[in-house]
Parts: C-alpha cells; sequence; structure tokens
C-alpha cells in the first residue's frame, strides 16, 4: 500500500490519534502525571483504556517505546478482563498500534493492524446502523472525559449512544453519570433530584466503586442528610483498599472537610499514607488536608509543627509533580505566610509567582490566587503586602485586557477590590491614600 494511501486509510481510524486530543506539550505533561495516579490493579475496569492514553501521551512526548510497551499492555489488559482473545474493543488499541508503526516506518506491520481492524469489524458489526461499535464510543467517551475538560458533553453524548446499544455495561453507566454530574460541580445545594437518583441507581448497580460511593455521600450531606457514620464505614473501606485517584479517597477526604471534622480528614489521610508511604497521591491528598487546615480552618495561627508538616508534603508533592504543582506552590506560599519564620520566604515566593512567564489562564490563576491570599491572611500577611499592592492595583486595571476567561477575570477583579478595601481599612499601608484614590475612581466592568 502506498505511503499516501495508507495515510488515507489512517486518517479514516478510530483511535486516539484521531480524536483530535489537544497535543500542546504543556498539556500532555499535566496529562502525564494525572494518569499515572490512576491504578493499575487486577480488575480495574478501565484498564484497557488506561493503557491505551497513556500509550498516545508517551507517543507525543517522544517516548515510542514506551508508547509500544502501554499500547501492548493494553491488548493483554482487554483480553484478560473480557476473557477473550479477540473482540471489538481491540479496534482502537489496533488503531494506535497501526498509527504508531506507521510512524515508525514499519508501513508492513501497520498495515497488518489495519487488516485486523477490518477483520474485527466484518466479525463484530455495530448493532446500530450507522453508529459506531458501543464499544469504540464507550472508550471516546472516557478519553474526551478524563482528557478534555472542555468535551466533557460529547462524553456524555458517546456514553449515551454506547449505552442505548448495550445497557449492560456497569461501568459506563457509572461514568456516563459522573460526567454528567460535572455540570453541578460547583454548586452548594449539590445536584437536582433527578440527577441524584441516577447516582443513587449508579451506586446500586456499582456497589465496589467507592469513588461514585463517596461522590453520593458527598452530594446526600449537601441536601442536609447527616453522613458522619456513614463517612467513617466507608474510610474503613477505602483503607483496605489499593489507593489511587480512583479508590475515593480524595472525594471521602473532602466529606470529612465539610461534613465530618478537618482533624479526622487529615487523619484519615495521614494513616493512608502511613500504609502506603511511596504512593505520591497520598500525599498529595496528605497536603492537601494540612492546607485546608492551615489556610481555612484555623481561627489562631496554626501549631508551627502541623506548619513543618504541611510545608514538608507540599515540597515533596510540587518535585513529584513537576509538571502541574502551581496551585501547591500557591498553596506552599500561603503556608510560609502562616509561619512564624516564614514570611520572607512567602514574599519571596508570591513575587516569583507574580513574574513567572505564564500563559494568561494560568497568569490569572496566580494573580487571583495570590489576591485571595491578602484576603484571608490580610493581617499576617500584612508586612508582605506592600510591595505588591501595586501589583494589585494594575491587576485590577487589566482584568478586560484579558483574551480568555472573563468570568475569573471579573471574580478576580471583584476579590481584588475586596482586598483593596481591607487594606485601606486598616490603615496602617504607606499607599492607604494612593488605595483610596484609586478605589474612589475605579469604574464598574
Amino acid at each position: 500500500m502506498g505511503a499516501a494511501q495508507s495515510e488515507t486509510t489512517l486518517e479514516s481510524l478510530q483511535c486516539h490519534f484521531t480524536w483530535d486530543l489537544d497535543s500542546s506539550r504543556s498539556v500532555l505533561l499535566r496529562r502525564k502525571e494525572k494518569f499515572e495516579d490512576i491504578g493499575t490493579e487486577e480488575g480495574n475496569s478501565w484498564l484497557g483504556h488506561i493503557y491505551n492514553l497513556r500509550g498516545f501521551i508517551q507517543y507525543k512526548l517522544g517516548l515510542t517505546e514506551d508508547a509500544q510497551s502501554l499500547f501492548n499492555k493494553a491488548a493483554e489488559a482487554f483480553r484478560q478482563m473480557r476473557s477473550a482473545d479477540e473482540g471489538p474493543w481491540l479496534v482502537v488499541n489496533y488503531g494506535n498500534l497501526a498509527w504508531l508503526n506507521h510512524h515508525l516506518g514499519d508501513q508492513a506491520e501497520s498495515q497488518a493492524y489495519l487488516t485486523k481492524i477490518e477483520a474485527l469489524m466484518n466479525k463484530y458489526p455495530s448493532p446500530s446502523q450507522d453508529e459506531l461499535h458501543p464499544e469504540i464510543y464507550a472508550e471516546k467517551a472516557w478519553t474526551l472525559m478524563k482528557f478534555s475538560g472542555d468535551k466533557r458533553q460529547l462524553a456524555a453524548d458517546y456514553f449515551q449512544r454506547a449505552i442505548n446499544m448495550q445497557p449492560d455495561m456497569v461501568e459506563w453507566n457509572t461514568s456516563h453519570v459522573l460526567v454528567l454530574a460535572r455540570a453541578f460541580k460547583h454548586s452548594n445545594t449539590g445536584l437536582e433530584a433527578d440527577m441524584l437518583e441516577k447516582v443513587r441507581i449508579a451506586k446500586e448497580q456499582d456497589p465496589e466503586n467507592l469513588y461514585l460511593a463517596a461522590y453520593y455521600l458527598e452530594q446526600c450531606a449537601k441536601k442536609g442528610e447527616r453522613i458522619e457514620d456513614e463517612a467513617r464505614e466507608l474510610a474503613r473501606r477505602v483503607l483496605r483498599n489499593p489507593i489511587n485517584s480512583y479508590s475515593g479517597i480524595k472525594p471521602l477526604i473532602r466529606v470529612y472537610r465539610n461534613y465530618v471534622s478537618i482533624d479526622e480528614a487529615i487523619e484519615l489521610a495521614e494513616e493512608a499514607l502511613e500504609n502506603h508511604p511511596d504512593e505520591r497521591y497520598l500525599k498529595r491528598c496528605a497536603a492537601l488536608c494540612h492546607k485546608w487546615k492551615i489556610i481555612f480552618f484555623s481561627d489562631s495561627r496554626p501549631k508551627q509543627s502541623m506548619i513543618d508538616r504541611a510545608i514538608t508534603l507540599h515540597e515533596e508533592v510540587i518535585s513529584l509533580y513537576p509538571h502541574s504543582s502551581l496551585m501547591k506552590e500557591i498553596a506552599l506560599a500561603n503556608i510560609y505566610a502562616k509561619s512564624n519564620h516564614g514570611q520572607a520566604k512567602a514574599e519571596q515566593m508570591y513575587q516569583e509567582l507574580l513574574e513567572r512567564n505564564l500563559k494568561p489562564p494560568e497568569k490569572q490563576v496566580v494573580d487571583w490566587e495570590v489576591s485571595s491570599t491578602f484576603d484571608y491572611n490580610v493581617d499576617i500577611c500584612f508586612p508582605l503586602i506592600g510591595k505588591f499592592v501595586l501589583a494589585t492595583l494594575g491587576i485590577v486595571k487589566k482584568f478586560s485586557m484579558w483574551p480568555s476567561g472573563e468570568a475569573i477575570s471579573i471574580q478576580f477583579r471583584g476579590n481584588s477590590i475586596t482586598t483593596l478595601k481591607k487594606i485601606k481599612d486598616k490603615g496602617r499601608n504607606q499607599m492607604c491614600r494612593e488605595i483610596e484614590e484609586f478605589l474612589a475612581n475605579l469604574k464598574k466592568p
């Protein structure tokens, strides 16, 4: 088969190479770190899909040997999960391997996989005419759900199509419900009644999914139900299982934080970390709990021993997640600002964050978070604030020029103005007169 004909055939495949996934290096590196935290224990119903996606990322990062190994692991995982040597679930995997070998220059091997794909599609046609096979829809949906935050509605549509044709796949229904529920992520009152009922039914159908169980518990708590006993029982179950980002530990510590006790959330995270001391995901969870306690739950200055523990955890997490640590760096600066001897370090970190060459959306996050620090830390951070007043004034002035994230910009503007008002009301900053004049002349957006 000639190169042009081969390329055309490859382009018609359904696989990660043709699904228009963001291949910018920064996104790939962050996704790589994220997906490495998904467990690869036997019994994970998405194991083949996980290996497929990780293999695609490794290839895009130039690690072709790793990509080949992960695609081979995907094929083996599917065979074990489905208890069969072949089936329509291998179409995407073979498509990935066809593309990989094409890029490596092995056209004979690439063509061999194209032939296998054609044979599978002839032997296992889609139950619905003019539709992809449900196995392909399900993998495409799961990939978009995990990789592309802006394509979750499309992922939900693909899951629905797969379920319509093959309704007995429990994991498809669970993921479909979770992706639909993402629309309510920032709601203080939780899911609407019909959506909550869908989650309840999914939990009954998928009783071993502890992530779903923790999520459902959180939604019940948002409706005013008392869930402390259920949360503690669920914690025992979570701790008995392998810990990863699918195990339910993170939504569970969020339930503990909001509806049980922040101190018990810390104890839970630390117990899990003690049981699995080398698990970096647990270090991330423990760091998160300590940050919550120090920044949001301390009416007075926290104990130095807790601050020291939080600093240690955050420094470890930043080193373990070098490509997705921006929020942890901001948190670490905030924690240093609470320390008895950390003001100079906090000032240095804030300055470096504000001056870092970031893309506009990341810059917005840094500006917003640093301003938030002034808001909830205004007394403790007061010695640091003077140098950043000008930066905050400038941030408010330029908010309308940011090319993206208008909603974030407006929220940040309001946050910054609140911060400036607090600084002015304290009356101790050398720029109070400038702040007062600035606020007096400030026009509403």
